[in-house]
C-alpha cells in the first residue's frame, strides 16, 4: 500500500512574480536566435546579451538598480560578433567571461561602482577556437578553470591561472564530438562532464584525460539540454520526441542505452531548459517562448520525478537567469529566484519560488549547507589529478563559516548550564541520600564533559576549511549589514541563555530550600 499523497517540505512551493518596481525596464534584450540564457545573475550584478548594431555587447547592471534603464547606459563591448553566452565567475562577484560568434572568449573586470563609460578592454583574451564559441561553463570547485565549447565540435580547457592578456593554447582540448556540443555540464566536483550534441548523443567525458566513459543515445528521444543531478548519479535531458513534442528523459549516469525515464510534456516548438538545485533536489524545467516554469522533485528511487507544480505566465520568456543560493532572501522563505527576460516589453522580471511557511525566523530544514563563494581547488592542483567537493556555508543571515558562531556560542553553555544543574541537583541527592551513589553522579559528569567535547570537535569538522571566528572587516554595505544581523543574532541567543540560566537559578534555589526544610524536619 502507498499513500496517495507524498510527504514533502516542497509541496506547496509556488512562483511569485515582482512588483513593477523590483523589475528591470527598458532593457534592450537581444533578438539573437541562439538556445542559451542570455542572462547571468550573481548577488551583485545582473549581466545581459544586448541588441546592438555591429559587433556584440552585454549590459552589466548593479542588482539593486531596478525601474527604468537609462538609454545610454554604459555597455561592455568589446567583441566583433554577437555575444552568445554569458557567465560569471562563481567566485568572484566582479569578474565575467563571455564568448561570441568573433571565435573569442574575453574575460572582463567589472568595476565595483556604477560604470561611467563603456568597457572595451577585457581582462583576458583566449584565441584557440577556429569557429564561432557558442558555449561557455566555469569549474564549480576550481578556481580559474574555464571551459569553452564552439562550432569546430571542440570542447577547450582554460587555465586563467596565468599573467597572460592573450591566451591562445588551452591547457586540454576535447575533441571527441562529431558534431556541434548544444549543452555542458559538471558534477558536484567537477570531475566528469556532461554534453549533449547534435549528432542526439549524449557523452559523459573525464576532462582531464580525454576519454568518453559513457555514451549514449536513444531513437525516440533527440536531446538538446543534458544537467548532471548533483550526486544523485543521474543525468537529466530535455530535447524533442519522434513526434516533434517536448519531451524530458532521466538516465541513469553508468549506463546510458536506455532512459529510466521518458516523459512527453506538450506540442510547443521551444526549446526547454533544465535547471537543478541539489541543495532541495527541485528541478525546474523552464519553457523558451512560453511563460511557464514546471517544477518536480527528484528522489533517488521510483518514481524519479515527482511533479509539484507549474508557474504560469502570459508574458513568454526569451531566456532566464538564476540567483546563487547565497543571494536570496532567506527572512521570505525564498529557495530559487530566477530573472525572466522578455523582450517584446524589454522587461527583466524577477520570479521568486517561495516555500509558504507562517514563521520569520531562520527555517534551518529549506536551507541546507550550500556551497560557497570561495573555490576548493586551486587550478593546478585540479589539473595534476585532485578532486574535491564545493565548500560548504550556511545561508543564515551573517553566517560566514559552515557553524554559524551563533550557534557555537550557545552549545556550550547550554552544556555548562545542564552540567551545573547536574552538580548541584546531584549534590542535594547527596544530602538526601547520604552519600550514597557518588559513581553515578561521577559517570554522568564524565559523559556529559565526553559529549560536549564530541559537540565540539563535530562543530569544528564541519567548518570545512574556514576558521570558526574568522571575519574580515566589511568593506561594502552588504557586508556591514551582514555582519550587523550577525550581531543581533547573537545578542538575542545571549538573552534566550541568560533567561533559561535565571529559570534554572530559581529552579535550583527552590529545590534547595526544600530539600533544607526536609532534612530540618528530620
Amino acid at each position: 500500500w502507498h499513500p496517495q499523497y507524498r510527504s514533502s517540505k516542497f509541496r506547496h512551493v509556488y512562483g511569485k512574480a515582482a512588483s513593477k518596481d523590483k523589475c528591470y525596464d527598458c532593457v534592450p534584450i537581444t533578438r539573437n536566435v541562439h538556445d542559451n540564457h542570455f542572462c547571468a545573475v550573481n548577488p551583485s550584478f545582473i549581466a545581459v546579451v544586448t541588441e546592438c548594431a555591429g559587433g556584440g555587447a552585454f549590459l552589466v547592471i548593479p542588482i539593486k538598480q531596478t525601474g527604468k534603464l537609462d538609454p545610454h547606459y554604459p555597455k561592455v563591448c568589446g567583441h566583433k560578433g554577437n555575444v552568445l553566452d554569458i557567465k560569471w565567475n562563481p567566485f568572484n562577484d566582479f569578474v565575467i567571461a563571455s564568448c561570441s560568434e568573433d571565435t573569442t572568449v574575453k574575460i572582463w573586470d567589472i568595476p565595483n561602482q556604477l560604470l561611467k563609460r563603456n568597457i572595451t578592454t577585457p581582462k583576458k583574451e583566449l584565441l584557440g577556437h577556429a569557429r564561432r564559441v557558442g558555449l561557455i561553463e566555469w569549474h564549480p570547485t576550481a578556481d580559474n578553470i574555464l571551459f569553452s565549447s564552439g562550432y569546430d565540435y571542440k570542447v577547450m580547457i582554460w587555465n586563467l591561472d596565468v599573467k597572460d592578456a592573450v591566451l591562445s593554447k588551452p591547457v586540454q582540448i576535447l575533441d571527441t564530438h562529431k558534431d556541434v556540443v548544444l549543452s555542458m555540464s559538471f558534477n558536484t566536483d567537477g570531475s566528469l562532464l556532461a554534453t549533449a550534441c547534435r549528432d542526439r548523443k549524449i557523452r559523459v567525458i573525464d576532462p582531464r584525460a580525454g576519454t568518453v566513459l559513457q555514451e549514449g543515445s536513444y531513437k525516440s528521444h533527440k536531446v538538446n539540454k543534458v544537467l548532471f543531478l548533483g550526486d544523485m548519479k543521474k543525468l537529466f535531458s530535455t530535447g524533442t520526441s519522434l513526434w516533434n513534442n517536448r519531451q524530458i528523459a532521466l538516465w541513469d549516469q553508468n549506463d546510458l542505452s536506455v532512459p529510466l525515464l521518458e516523459e512527453d510534456l506538450d506540442g510547443s516548438s521551444g526549446l526547454l531548459f533544465p535547471v537543478y538545485d541539489s541543495d532541495t533536489h527541485m528541478l525546474y524545467v523552464v519553457g523558451k517562448g512560453d511563460g511557464n516554469i514546471r517544477y518536480y522533485e527528484i528522489s533517488p528511487e521510483k518514481p524519479y520525478l515527482n511533479y509539484l507544480m507549474e508557474y504560469r505566465s502570459q508574458s513568454p520568456q526569451k531566456g532566464i537567469g538564476m540567483m546563487p543560493k547565497r543571494g536570496l532572501d532567506v527572512a521570505a522563505c525564498e529557495i530559487f529566484r530566477f530573472y525572466k527576460l522578455v523582450p517584446t516589453k524589454s522587461l527583466i522580471e524577477p520570479i521568486s519560488m517561495i516555500v509558504p511557511r507562517r514563521s520569520e525566523s531562520y527555517q534551518e530544514d529549506i536551507y541546507p549547507l550550500t556551497a560557497a563563494a570561495q573555490p576548493a581547488l586551486t587550478a593546478q592542483e585540479w589539473l595534476n589529478g585532485i578532486n574535491k567537493g564545493p565548500l560548504l556555508v550556511s545561508l543564515r543571515p551573517g553566517s560566514e563559516a559552515v557553524n554559524s558562531p551563533p550557534q557555537f556560542l550557545e552549545s556550550e553553555p547550554l552544556m555548562k548550564a545542564i552540567d551545573l544543574s547536574q552538580q548541584q541537583g546531584g549534590g542535594g541527592r547527596m544530602l538526601l541520600e547520604d552519600k550514597q551513589k557518588p559513581r553515578e553522579i561521577e559517570d554522568g559528569r564524565k559523559r556529559l564533559k565526553v559529549e560536549e567535547k564530541l559537540l565540539k570537535n563535530e562543530q569544528m569538522c564541519l567548518s570545512n576549511g574556514f576558521g570558526i571566528f574568522e571575519c574580515p572587516p566589511p568593506k561594502t554595505e552588504n557586508e556591514l549589514l551582514q555582519m550587523y544581523y550577525r550581531q543581533q543574532e547573537e545578542i538575542r541567543r545571549l538573552r534566550e541563555l541568560v533567561i533559561q540560566r535565571d529559570v534554572q537559578i530559581k529552579q535550583l534555589e527552590l529545590e534547595l530550600r526544600n530539600l533544607s526544610m526536609d532534612t530540618g524536619n528530620y
